[in-house]
């Protein structure tokens, strides 16, 4: 067996250890320099919002979706509760039989007052189930809010008195009182729920939500004490 000494030899090379034909260097195996990928960017150096947005922009749909499919149970309630509105004919016109009657306004207080409570209520459970919020949570509770309103309204026509007034008077008969369909007088009363359920969010963020945390506070050095003779 025959060894090298660790001196490099003359011309730098590093030294080696040679055992019956079989010669190893002394230093550590180099590792060549790990290549980059084609186009000169690394995967970390993807930016790293994108998987983060995509999460948030996909929650605020399924709320969206949610929330609208809950328009539904609003629609019925308001066809339940909604003052009527009731009509005579004489078989020539078609008259209110109570012409001092507010039942117009009912029927839109009665549709802003229950389109406020489930904002309310929309609001405060996507709170509790996605404490964190984001903004696009909040535009997805708007949307969802806007989306249920409008199938509100429109199936409470559809399942409400019929559209026809003619053909109801005429079904009725002359002198029979029958209710006149639903209707929205105030198309305002469609941006009750978002409204309710974006302020509502807003401001459960703002009192629950989760708060950044406080920096440390930084004291100032202490000042040595004075020696004798200073």
């Amino acid at each position: 067996m025959t060894r090298r000494g660790n001196r490099p030899a003359a011309d730098g090379t590093p030294p080696t250890w040679h055992d019956d034909g079989v010669t190893a260097p002394l230093t550590p195996h180099e590792q060549p320099p790990e290549q980059p990928p084609a186009g000169g960017a690394h995967p970390q150096d993807e930016p790293a919002e994108q998987p983060g947005l995509a999460r948030e922009l996909r929650q605020a749909a399924v709320v969206a979706v949610a929330v609208a499919v809950a328009g539904v149970l609003l629609g019925l309630l308001w066809l339940w509760l909604a003052p009527r509105m009731p009509l005579v004919s004489d078989e020539r016109a078609v008259y209110l039989k109570d012409p001092e009657g507010e039942q117009a306004i009912g029927m839109d207080g009665t549709f802003v007052l229950l389109a406020l409570g489930f904002g309310v209520l929309s609001s405060a459970v996507v709170f509790w189930l996605r404490r964190r919020g984001g903004i696009a949570l909040v535009i997805g509770l708007a949307i969802g809010g806007l989306l249920a309103s409008v199938i509100a309204w429109r199936l409470g026509i559809w399942l409400g008195p019929d559209t026809d007034i003619v053909a109801a008077a005429r079904s009725a008969g002359k002198g029979v009182v029958f209710d006149a369909p639903l209707k929205l007088s105030a198309k305002g009363a469609l941006l009750a729920w978002p409204f309710a359920a974006m302020v509502v969010h807003l401001v459960l963020t703002a009192l629950f939500g989760p708060r950044d945390p406080e920096p440390e506070p930084q004291w100032p050095d202490p000042v040595p004490p004075l020696q004798d003779g200073d």
